[in-house]
């Protein structure tokens, strides 16, 4: 099984970068985990702060989901936002593959929560989707996590944020794959929660110093991850170079 996560941007770097990224890796990848899809445009706050930037629907894939869609035909997409209806998380898996069981599960604030001041702070859930593989439940999860205005440090927030998650994986019958844009430092507790529990950090494993791109301008250079618990069998893991978002894709052949 080829996986391929990325946080899209919202499609900023350009529609058709990002389009023309899908058309290339589709033949290759049996899911794509994506971050920052939206459906629809959230007009009404054009000017308003989400993670420290206005909002600006001019230069957003207001569309993606339907865009993206479109061109992985191949695919049955899974849409699980998290800020309204029409803002969150995505998960593609290639048409014949089994799906058992697809959901999500909130693990900051709740469905429907709306923050006070910048947008950015909004709730946040893990989507995940379990797979037969060889007969064997293997669950994929996508995650965004919190935004709040304070780097990518630990807060309170943020730990309780991976103690919720934790729960989750440990009530999974089978093996994991928990892959995404994290908003946290290598060096976080949050960060050390997940190995403490037992899941590898592929981007600690393999001495990966940096997951963006030149769109991305701040010094701090780290934000994806990919965690795998102990009996994955990884095959190939990479940063794939390409320019399509502010984050590079990760991808992982398990």
């Amino acid at each position: 099984m080829k996986i391929i996560t990325l946080n899209t941007w919202g499609g900023r770097a350009g529609k058709e970068l990002l389009l023309s990224f899908f058309k290339e890796y589709k033949d290759e990848t049996d899911i794509f985990c994506l971050q920052e899809i939206w459906s629809a445009p959230h007009t009404h706050l054009d000017g308003h702060d989400a993670g420290g930037v206005p909002i600006d629907h001019n230069n957003i894939m207001t569309h993606g989901m339907q865009e993206i869609s479109k061109t992985l035909s191949d695919y049955v997409g899974y849409f699980r936002p998290h800020f309204g209806d029409n803002y969150g998380l995505m998960m593609f898996v290639r048409k014949g593959l089994e799906v058992v069981a697809e959901g999500e599960i909130f693990v900051y604030k709740e469905k429907g929560y709306i923050p006070d001041g910048d947008l950015g702070n909004h709730a946040r859930n893990i989507q995940y989707a379990t797979l037969l593989i060889e007969d064997k439940p293997v669950t994929i999860i996508n995650f965004h996590g919190l935004w709040n205005g304070k780097g990518k440090t630990d807060t309170e927030d943020r730990l309780n944020q991976s103690k919720n998650i934790i729960k989750f994986i440990d009530s999974l019958n089978g093996e994991c794959v928990f892959c995404g844009d994290f908003n946290l430092l290598p060096d976080t507790k949050s960060i050390a929660l997940f190995e403490e529990y037992g899941l590898t950090n592929l981007i600690k494993e393999n001495g990966i110093q940096s997951t963006r791109t030149s769109f991305y301008n701040k010094p701090e250079k780290y934000a994806d991850y990919i965690f795998v618990s102990k009996e994955i069998n990884v095959k190939n893991f990479k940063v794939i170079p390409d320019e399509v978002s502010d984050h590079l894709p990760l991808y992982l052949e398990i």
